[in-house]
C-alpha cells in the first residue's frame, strides 16, 4: 500500500503540465460540465419558473422532463452519439459528432430534470397569501414572479443546481467513451493498458473536483441567499421533491 501510495504521489508529480496532463484535462472536464449545467439552466430555470408562476401544464411538464431520471447515465451518453452523428453529417460546421458534443448532450440531458422541478416546486410553494398581498399592491404578472416568487423560492431553485452540478462533474468522465477528454481520459486510458495508478489519479481528481464543485456551490448560496429567507427556510419541514429526490 505505502508503494502504491508512493506511485501514485509521483504520478502527479509528473503528470501535471502538458496537452495531456491533469491541469489540460481539468479545464476540458470543467469545460463541459459548466457547458451543460448553463445550458440547463438557461432552458429549465425560465420554463419552470413560468410553469410555476402561471400553473399550467406543470404535472405534464414535469413528468416529460424526468423522463431522463430513469435513464443511466451511460444510456443518455449512449442515446446521445447517433444523435450527434446525424448532426455532425446534416450541419456544415460541426466537425464531429464525436467528443465534446455527444458528452455536453448527455449531461445536458442530466441536468435538465433536477433543475426544472426544483424551480417549479419552488414556485408553486411559495405562501398564496403573499401572492395576494402582492397582487393587492398592483404587482402581477412577470414582475411579480421576478421580485416576490423567485427571490423566495431562490433558496430552493439554489440547491437543486448545487446538487446538478456534483451530478454533471461526477458523470462527465463518461465522455471519455465517446472519444472526448477530460478526467474519465485517464479513468478509461488506465483500464485500457491496467495501470491502477493511473486509474486511482483520476477517480482521485474526479472526487476532488466534485467535493470542490460542492463547496463553490454552497458558498454561492450563502451569499446569494438572504440571510433572513435562508434561515427560515432551513427551519421549514424538509420538501421530499425538492431535496430527498434529488
Amino acid at each position: 500500500m505505502i508503494e502504491f501510495l508512493g506511485d501514485l504521489l509521483q504520478w502527479f508529480v509528473d503528470n501535471w503540465d502538458g496537452d495531456t496532463g491533469y491541469l489540460a484535462r481539468i479545464w476540458e472536464h470543467v469545460t463541459v460540465s459548466a457547458a451543460a449545467l448553463v445550458a440547463a439552466i438557461g432552458v429549465a430555470l425560465p420554463l419552470g419558473a413560468w410553469l410555476g408562476h402561471t400553473g399550467r401544464g406543470g404535472f405534464a411538464a414535469v413528468s416529460v422532463v424526468n423522463i431522463g431520471r430513469a435513464l443511466p447515465s451511460f444510456g443518455i451518453v449512449a442515446l446521445a452519439l447517433p444523435f450527434t452523428i446525424w448532426l455532425a453529417d446534416a450541419v456544415p460546421f460541426i466537425d464531429s459528432g464525436l467528443g465534446f458534443l455527444p458528452t455536453f448532450v448527455a449531461l445536458f440531458a442530466l441536468a435538465l430534470p433536477p433543475i426544472f422541478t426544483n424551480t417549479h416546486a419552488g414556485i408553486r410553494s411559495v405562501d398564496p397569501e403573499t401572492i395576494e398581498a402582492a397582487r393587492g399592491m398592483g404587482i402581477g404578472g412577470v414582475r411579480l414572479l421576478a421580485t416576490i416568487e423567485l427571490p423566495i423560492a431562490s433558496p430552493l431553485i439554489l440547491t437543486g443546481i448545487r446538487i446538478t452540478a456534483v451530478q454533471v462533474v461526477a458523470t462527465a468522465p463518461l465522455g471519455a467513451l465517446v472519444a472526448y477528454g477530460g478526467l474519465g481520459r485517464f479513468i478509461i486510458d488506465g483500464f485500457a493498458v491496467r495501470d491502477t495508478v493511473q486509474i486511482a489519479a483520476g477517480a482521485v481528481l474526479v472526487a476532488l473536483l466534485a467535493v470542490a464543485t460542492e463547496v463553490g456551490f454552497s458558498l454561492l448560496e450563502r451569499v446569494v441567499v438572504p440571510k433572513g429567507l435562508a434561515s427560515r427556510v432551513a427551519g421549514r419541514p424538509r420538501e421530499p421533491a425538492l431535496r430527498e429526490e434529488l
